[in-house]
C-alpha cells in the first residue's frame, strides 16, 4: 500500500459534468484505472462497516479483494460502485476526488460493476443487451428508429475483438449461464470502463466456462483496465490476480504481490490468530443413524454424494455459493429430483421421495428464502404457524380451532416469537421472529429430523444466537438436524460433524472440535479436487 500524501489539485470528480470518454488530459494517461482510498469508514447506526481504510489500487492489474463474511469488502465494492456514500472519507478515482451519489455517476466516472447476479435480459439479443439503454439511432423519414444493422454490426466487431465465437443476433436466454456471464462482461466492456469490478464472477460457471472467463480478463488486462475481482476460490487468486488485498472486521489488513506470497498467507491476514469460540451445548456421542444416502448424484448439479445422519445429530454442510448445499437437501426432501443414488430412512430405502411424503416421514425443511418459500406473507402469524400441520389439525375440511390455538401458543412461547397478536401478519415482524415462524411452523409436525438452510440469513445477532440454542435443544431431545450456512464461523461453531463440498463433490468430513476455523476455510477455498 502506498500512503495518500497529497490532495488532487483538479476539482471534485462529479460525473454528471465530466464525460466518462474525457475524464483525464492526455498526460495523465497512466493514472487511468487508478483508485486511492483516504480513510474510507462507513457507519450503520453507529456500527462500522468500514474503518478507516487507505489504500492504492495500481491501475492496469488485477486486484482480488479477499475477507470472511463481514469484513467490509461489499461495503467497499458498493462505495466504488456508487451505491453508497462514505460516511468519511476521500475517494480519488483515475486522479481526481470523486463524489458518488449514484451508480450512474460511478458509471461516467469509468468504473462499471458487474454483478453476481446477472442484469440480462433473456427475451433480448446478445446486441440488444450489451447496448441496452443506449441502443444506437438513426433517422427515417424524419423519424429517429433504432439502427439494427449498425447495431449487430458493432456488437460483433467487439465480441470479435475479444474472441467470442457467438451471434450478435443470438437471444441470450440461449446461452449457458457461462456465456451469459461472459455477455455481462462485454456489456460492461462496451462503455469502455477504466476500472471493472467482477463479484463473485465464477461462482456458478463449468471449468471451461471459467477458463474462458480468466481469457477475457487477460484480454482486458493487456488494454490496461483496472480489474477488482472478488473471490472466495484461493486458486482463482493465482492464476489470474496480481494482488490480494485483505479487508477484517472492516478494516484493512493489507495488500501482497501473489506471487510472493502463499495461501497459508492470505489465510492468516483474512483470520489473523483468532480462533472463534464454540456454542455451549450438551455432549454428544454418535448415535445410530436415521438417515443414510449413498451415491446421490444430479446432473450439473451434485454427484457421489453419500453420508449418514445419526440421532441427535447437528450435521454441518460447508462450502463455497454454487458447491451444491441447498441442491442436496432439495433433492433429499424430494422438492427436487435426482438422478442417481438412494436414500435410507433407519435403514429402509425411500424410493422416489417428495415433500409430502418426507414430512410423513418426519421430515421438515427451513427453507433459504423464508419471505418467499417457507412464509406467506398476507397471512398472520399463527396461520403460518401450522401450515405445515394442517392434516393434522384438521377435520372434515375444517380446521379445529381449539388444536391450532394450542400450537400457535405454543411455539410463540417455546421459542420467544415477539408478537403482541398472533393474528398481526407476519410481514410485520422483524427478519429473527420470521425465521422463528418458520422453524414453529415445522416443530408443530414433531420432526425427527430437520434441514436448517441458511436459518441465520438476515437476522440480527441476538436471533442468531437463539437459531443455534433452538438446533441445540431439538438436538438434545433426539432430533436430528442439518444445517447449512454460508457463515462458514457458525458451521464451525455449531456443527458436531461438519461435511465439505466443492462444485458438487463431497470432499471432506471434519471433526470441528479438531479443526481450526482458518482451516475450515481452506479446505472449502481449494479450487482443484486434487489438491
Amino acid at each position: 500500500m502506498r500512503p495518500i500524501s497529497r490532495k488532487s489539485t483538479e476539482p471534485p470528480l462529479r460525473p454528471a459534468f465530466w464525460p466518462a470518454v474525457s475524464l483525464l488530459p492526455l498526460g495523465d494517461i497512466e493514472m487511468r484505472g487508478a483508485i486511492e482510498l483516504t480513510k474510507v469508514t462507513k457507519s450503520y447506526n453507529g456500527t462500522l462497516a468500514l474503518k478507516d481504510v487507505s489504500h492504492r489500487f495500481e491501475p492496469g492489474r488485477v486486484h482480488a479483494l479477499m475477507g470472511k463474511n463481514g469484513s467490509g469488502k461489499s461495503t467497499l465494492i458498493e462505495i466504488l460502485a456508487g451505491s453508497i456514500s462514505p460516511t468519511l472519507g476521500e475517494l480519488t478515482v483515475n486522479g481526481r476526488e470523486a463524489v458518488f451519489f449514484s451508480p450512474k455517476d460511478a458509471h461516467a466516472a469509468g468504473i462499471v460493476t458487474v454483478h453476481q447476479e446477472l442484469s440480462l435480459v433473456p427475451s433480448l439479443s446478445v446486441a440488444e443487451n450489451v447496448y441496452l439503454g443506449r441502443l444506437k439511432k438513426t433517422r427515417r423519414l424524419g423519424f429517429p428508429v433504432v439502427d439494427w444493422a449498425e447495431l449487430e454490426r458493432q456488437t460483433a466487431a467487439l465480441l470479435n475483438e475479444f474472441d467470442i465465437d457467438l451471434d450478435a443476433s443470438t437471444l441470450v436466454g440461449r446461452l449457458t449461464v457461462g456465456q451469459q456471464q461472459t455477455i455481462e462482461i462485454i456489456k460492461a466492456i462496451a462503455s469502455d470502463p477504466s476500472i471493472l469490478l467482477l463479484d463473485e464472477p465464477t461462482s456458478a460457471l463449468a471449468a471451461h466456462e471459467v477458463e474462458q472467463l480468466f481469457a477475457l480478463v487477460r484480454r482486458l488486462r493487456a488494454r490496461g483496465v483496472t480489474i477488482i475481482y472478488i473471490t472466495h476460490r484461493m486458486n482463482e487468486l493465482f492464476e489470474i490476480c496480481d494482488t490480494c488485498t485483505v479487508l477484517r472486521d472492516g478494516a484493512y489488513i493489507g495488500s501482497v504481490e501473489l506471487k510472493d506470497t502463499s495461501p497459508d498467507q492470505i489465510v492468516e491476514m483474512m483470520f489473523g490468530e483468532r480462533s472463534a469460540a464454540r456454542v455451549a451445548r450438551r455432549r454428544y456421542e454418535a448415535a445410530e443413524p436415521v438417515l443414510q444416502v449413498r451415491n446421490l448424484g444430479r446432473k450439473n448439479a451434485f454427484s457421489n454424494i453419500s453420508f449418514d445422519l445419526h440421532k441427535g445429530e447437528i450435521l454441518g454442510i460447508a462450502g463455497l455459493l454454487g458447491s451444491g448445499r441447498t441442491e442436496i437437501l432439495r433433492s433429499i426432501f424430494g422438492a427436487d429430483p435426482f438422478d442417481e443414488g438412494e436414500i435410507r430412512l433407519d435403514g429402509r430405502p425411500v424410493g422416489k421421495p417428495s415433500p409430502g411424503r418426507m414430512k410423513a416421514l418426519g421430515i421438515g425443511y427451513t427453507p433459504e428464502d423464508r419471505k418467499h418459500s417457507a412464509l406467506v406473507q398476507m397471512l398472520p402469524v399463527s396461520s403460518n404457524l401450522v401450515l405445515a400441520s394442517l392434516a393434522a389439525i384438521s377435520s372434515l375440511g375444517f380446521i379445529r380451532n381449539g388444536r391450532e390455538k394450542e400450537l400457535v401458543a405454543s411455539q410463540i412461547a417455546g421459542l420467544g416469537i415477539k408478537v403482541p397478536e398472533p393474528s398481526l401478519s407476519v410481514s410485520r415482524l422483524s427478519g429473527g421472529n420470521q425465521q422463528k415462524v418458520v422453524v414453529g411452523n415445522w416443530l408443530n409436525t414433531r420432526p425427527r429430523i430437520i434441514f436448517f438452510d441458511e436459518p441465520t440469513r438476515g437476522i440480527d445477532l441476538r436471533a442468531k444466537e437463539q437459531m443455534f440454542e433452538i438446533m441445540a435443544e431439538q438436538a438434545a431431545r433426539g432430533v436430528s438436524c442439518i444445517f447449512v450456512s454460508s457463515e462458514l464461523e457458525e458451521v464451525h461453531n455449531v456443527a458436531d460433524r461438519i461435511l465439505v463440498l466443492q462444485q458438487g463433490r463431497l470432499v471432506a468430513d471434519l471433526d470441528p472440535k479438531q479443526l481450526k476455523l482458518a482451516e475450515l476455510y481452506r479446505y472449502c477455498m481449494k479450487g482443484n479436487l486434487d489438491d
